[in-house]
């Protein structure tokens, strides 16, 4: 009797590499060797960039924030300590938001931070 191979699987799981491999260029799109090895790398890179994302925004947002301190006539930390200080707990996406959509209110809330504490 001959042996039972089970075709419907294998021919599933390759299914399965071959779309996630759509899109991309030559062999590794319909080649189930380079498409499983083309899908393995950019499963990796999805898992990495995820977190890399928070951190080039993080900065993005830290620069948009240091640039309008400047303008108001303070540097980054000096300004972040001082906001610190006075207690306002506002985070830095709101922050850089506030310095590029409404530069007066961020005006407003760098003069009421170096305000001296009565």
């Amino acid at each position: 009797m001959p042996r039972a191979i089970s075709q419907v699987t294998s021919r599933n799981r390759r299914k399965k590499i071959l779309k996630a491999a759509k899109g991309s260029r030559l062999g590794r799109r319909n080649q189930i060797r380079s498409a499983r090895h083309g899908v393995h790398k950019a499963l990796q890179y999805a898992y990495r960039d995820r977190r890399v994302r928070k951190r080039e925004f993080r900065a993005l947002w830290i620069q948009r924030i240091s640039a309008a301190a400047k303008l108001a006539g303070t540097s980054y930390s000096v300004f972040m300590g001082k906001l610190i200080k006075a207690g306002i707990e506002i985070d830095r996406k709101q922050l850089a938001e506030l310095a590029v959509s409404d530069p007066q209110a961020f005006r407003q809330l760098v003069d009421a931070v170096q305000q001296p504490a009565a």
